[in-house]
């Protein structure tokens, strides 16, 4: 989070600035699109066109939400760390002690889902530029970049492109990465400690650096991968890195109370098997399947029940694919829901929670894929993965407005990046009066929908397929431990007048699906909105 002091005066303004915010964005593509993706035969070519810019207003705890530009100047492979060089610049003036409001900075594989966050001390300060003020402050001038360098984990040198988020104005696409054999110098006699009141700006013309301080021993980074959710009437999909879950509904598999297939079950299982032999790893070719049941009853009786459910599922996929993969059968019982029982959707969520689950581990590759369609298959489960969309700093033309007490929405085409869609929304405030928007909460929640990708408050939000009436849910960012972070940003008090760009990030369709609907929370549902093709 940044935090930032500021007292103004009348020819030039001084604000001091905690860890160096980012801002991110949306998105003008750079150069010329058919040479950036070449001929269609293999990967893209990546051209470098540093500083890669966006400007746009961030969220701060004063409201005093100032317009910011946001300048990677470089972004450089080590062999000890990835080395990220930015510029920062306030355009308008703020006062006193502000904190940014923004995720954390992230850089994102968008093909394989990885996902990389910046070194921090065990006080959690980050490494790299250092501050010179008070309380991890910086000093920060109206028409002054500061320049900062940050310091993230080594990432997998097949990674070329990176997606970067982090301070409020969405996802910088498209972020090529670059291999040295070391980083750059330290910045010779940095200035910022010379600068730090409001009567001592830098000279015209002149940036301000900061000391650098790299990672030691007790430097810590978040590392983790980026975890999805499909859902239809009859299953849903969960993917986390390398591991994907198919979960068939048990109300479509079994009577209540009963461990016997039912007639459906046949056909919906040799769909799920039909999924499965298109995804599993050939080189890990293991099959968990994992009953589970709803939160009535004991837990003897739901083990037990979960259990005799979760191997007459195994025989049944075993005739359909075979004998050439391991399967484990485990009973999970009413330990594990992913729907909170006991509110006024109960009957939605208990249905939930009843389910048969397939585990298994998926190719992680780092090439895109596309699943042919298959009638066959569960479309739950069809992976569509393209390559990195390229750099912009245009979300294009509004595809649809709504607007719900005072507060206007409107929505930008949806963006495709690897494994991934990005939808951008903007959000202004019509009124004189500075306002907390009202983004729905459980109300906006699908009824029994998965509690963990309905959090936050765009986690009313939902791409659905209008001809499928597939549901794909805001994605999750995993970093073990159960520290989950909503791959979206937050909404927080809108000031009159201002817009305020959002982000929030689906799994992908195939790439035959040319438009989706939005379910936006409390504006209701939004039809049409296209999705920009490569």
């Amino acid at each position: 989070m940044a935090r930032t002091f500021h007292r103004r005066r009348t020819l030039r303004a001084v604000a001091l600035l905690a860890a160096g915010s980012v801002l991110l964005g949306g998105c003008s593509i750079t150069g010329d699109v058919s040479s950036w993706f070449g001929d269609g035969s293999g990967p893209p070519k990546v051209e470098e066109d540093f500083p890669y810019t966006k400007e746009g207003r961030i969220f701060q705890d004063t409201g005093q939400d100032a317009r910011m530009r946001f300048s990677i100047n470089g972004l450089e492979r080590t062999p000890d760390y990835t080395v990220m060089y930015y510029d920062v610049e306030y355009i308008d003036d703020i006062r006193g002690g502000n904190r940014n409001l923004a995720m954390p900075d992230t850089l994102v594989d968008p093909i394989t889902g990885r996902v990389y966050r910046e070194y921090l001390d065990e006080e959690g300060l980050k490494y790299g530029s250092v501050s010179p003020g008070p309380k991890g402050l910086y000093p920060v001038f109206d028409g002054v970049a500061n320049e900062y360098r940050r310091y993230f984990p080594p990432i997998p040198e097949e990674v070329k492109q990176v997606t970067f988020v982090g301070s409020g104005l969405g996802a910088m696409t498209g972020i090529p990465i670059q291999d040295v054999d070391k980083e750059r110098p330290d910045p010779e006699d940095p200035n910022g400690k010379d600068h730090l009141t409001p009567s001592d700006p830098p000279p015209a013309g002149e940036n301000l650096t900061f000391e650098n301080r790299r990672p030691d021993d007790d430097a810590v980074a978040d590392q983790g991968a980026v975890e999805s959710f499909v859902d239809s009437e009859i299953a849903s999909t969960t993917r986390d890195g390398d591991k994907e879950t198919i979960a068939l509904h048990s109300d479509v598999m079994f009577d209540f109370d009963k461990s016997d297939l039912t007639d459906e079950a046949e056909e919906v299982v040799r769909q799920a098997a039909a999924s499965l032999a298109n995804n599993v790893d050939p080189d890990d070719r293991e099959i968990t399947v994992i009953g589970h049941t709803d939160g009535i009853g004991t837990h003897d009786y739901n083990d037990k029940l979960s259990l005799r459910r979760a191997e007459n599922v195994r025989k049944l996929l075993r005739e359909e694919i075979g004998s050439g993969y391991t399967y484990k059968v485990e009973g999970h019982g009413k330990r594990e829901p992913i729907a909170r029982e006991g509110g006024p959707d109960d009957e939605q969520a208990r249905a939930r929670n009843r389910r048969v689950e397939f585990s298994y581990k998926v190719d992680r590759s780092t090439d895109p894929v596309e699943d042919e369609a298959d009638d066959d298959g569960l479309g739950v489960a069809e992976r569509s993965v393209g390559w990195p969309a390229p750099f912009t700093d245009d979300n294009g033309a509004v595809a649809a407005t709504a607007e719900k007490d005072g507060v206007q929405l409107d929505v930008y085409p949806l963006r495709r990046d690897g494994a991934y869609v990005i939808g951008t929304v903007e959000l202004t405030n019509t009124t004189r009066e500075p306002v907390s928007p009202d983004m729905g909460g459980a109300d906006a929640v699908q009824a029994g929908g998965p509690e963990k990708f309905s959090k936050g408050t765009l986690g009313g939000f939902q791409l659905v397929d209008p001809e499928t009436k597939l549901v794909r849910y805001v994605a999750q960012m995993n970093f073990g431990d159960d520290k989950y972070s909503g791959f979206a940003e937050d909404v927080h008090e809108l000031q009159p007048g201002k817009p305020y760009e959002l982000v929030a990030v689906f799994p992908a369709p195939p790439e035959s699906v040319e438009e989706l609907t939005l379910r936006a929370g409390p504006f209701g549902e939004l039809p049409e909105i296209p999705i920009e093709q490569r």
